[in-house]
């Protein structure tokens, strides 16, 4: 899918634009498209970050996570 897309640059960005063309040696195009993956990278994937493992196991404890009593002595 090819898309053109139109944007408003303030001052400051239009600056930050000019420099890191000039010192990549980038078209204004590649620069916008390496932010947006850049971007994109730092956002994660869809539902947001996700706990390894959780739900997979089940101890029969209702409140194992919770409850101090049960955590006594965890981690010694």
């Amino acid at each position: 899918m090819q898309a053109s897309v139109q944007a408003r640059l303030d001052r400051e960005s239009r600056r930050a634009l000019t420099q890191l063309v000039q010192r990549l040696s980038w078209s204004p195009s590649r620069v916008v498209r390496e932010g947006l993956r850049l971007l994109a990278a730092c956002q994660g994937g869809r539902g947001g970050k996700k706990i390894v493992g959780l739900g997979k196991f089940s101890s029969g404890i209702r409140d194992l996570g919770s409850n101090k009593a049960h955590l006594k002595g965890f981690g010694r």
